[in-house]
């Protein structure tokens, strides 16, 4: 087996100061519709706002490199999520990432499945803050999180698989690979669609032999072949990356922890690597504890030879996640995000 060298980064503490002082020259341009986002400025195409505008409510999260605010504008009340990442020039790697970042979300404008870009700008400390659609669902693993670690009901995760799978459709449609597909990066809002976001790892392919790095994003997620590609499928796809990486995250709702490890267990990467490809990620649903659409649907999922999986496009016409039960599995994740929304 291919022996691939752990890659940390460094741990960031990222502040941002809102509002900023009048003088300071920091934009949004806006690229898309206003009629065709709820929560758009009753603005023309192309207005320019400050980031002074808008009123900081709570830290929704951090990530690699940044932190996700809750924001309002102060005029129209409409609410927003602002990602601040530090792009100090010292950090190329980051800098990089949060402009195909950009250039991703742009591609994926129109797409009901992509979280939405409104605007990118610059702040006064010299980091960068984008403006993006609020989920105020929070993510599906918050949400696993505010359920005590409670699985998810079947007809709930036919939803999440479906949307996501669209999302996924949409993307790969334009050549896009997101290659960190998990729970954490799957957002959801209080009507429970289902939306793909951060995109700091993901790739466009421009050319059907374009080189793409296997060992980017959350290792617990990746497929055998991001590994080990010549053990595991060949050539590296990254499409079927995505796939694996979906059918993980749908597995660990339904288990309620992370499914390929005993629950409380270290996620460390030495762990992760044994298991992943030399575990049997498809079987971990026992006979019983599942219907036989969900298992299947895994079982076409985490095939470890890449050749083997699905493609989204069958996927979206697997039993398990089939239009006849769409109803019943929309009403059930509503349920569910309704039920943890109104807990006190």
């Amino acid at each position: 087996m291919a022996l691939v060298r752990e890659r940390r980064l460094p741990h960031l503490n990222l502040t941002v100061e809102l509002p900023v002082p009048a003088a300071a020259d920091c934009r949004l341009r806006f690229p898309v519709s206003p009629q065709r986002c709820s929560t758009s400025y009753a603005a023309t195409d192309d207005a320019e706002f400050r980031l002074s505008e808008f009123e900081k409510l709570r830290v929704l999260g951090h990530g690699n490199g940044g932190t996700v605010y809750e924001v309002r504008h102060r005029v129209t009340a409409a609410v927003y999520a602002l990602k601040v990442v530090h792009t100090d020039t010292a950090d190329a790697f980051l800098r990089r990432q949060v402009y195909r970042e950009v250039d991703i979300l742009r591609r994926a404008a129109g797409s009901d499945r992509v979280v939405r870009f409104h605007g990118m700008a610059p702040t006064p400390s010299g980091d960068v803050a984008l403006l993006l659609e609020h989920m105020d669902g929070g993510s599906l693993d918050a949400l696993l999180r505010r359920r005590g670690y409670r699985p998810f009901p079947e007809p709930a995760l036919a939803a999440v698989a479906r949307q996501a799978l669209l999302g996924l459709a949409d993307l790969h449609s334009r050549q896009i690979v997101h290659r960190d597909i998990k729970p954490a990066n799957l957002l959801i809002n209080a009507t429970g669609e289902v939306k793909i976001a951060d995109f700091g790892v993901g790739k466009v392919l421009r050319r059907s032999l374009d080189p793409c790095d296997s060992y980017v994003g959350t290792c617990a997620y990746m497929s055998p072949e991001r590994f080990d590609s010549e053990s595991y499928g060949g050539d590296y796809d990254p499409y079927a990356a995505d796939v694996w990486s979906l059918g993980l995250a749908v597995l660990e709702l339904h288990r309620g922890h992370f499914p390929l490890l005993p629950k409380g267990a270290r996620l460390d990467w030495a762990a992760l690597m044994v298991v992943i490809c030399f575990g049997e990620a498809a079987r971990a649903v026992p006979e019983g504890a599942a219907s036989s659409e969900f298992r299947g649907f895994l079982d076409c999922c985490l095939q470890k030879e890449s050749r083997k999986r699905w493609s989204v496009a069958e996927l979206l016409g697997h039993p398990f996640v089939a239009a006849d039960y769409r109803a019943e599995s929309e009403k059930a994740l509503q349920d569910l995000l309704h039920e943890e929304m109104d807990e006190p």
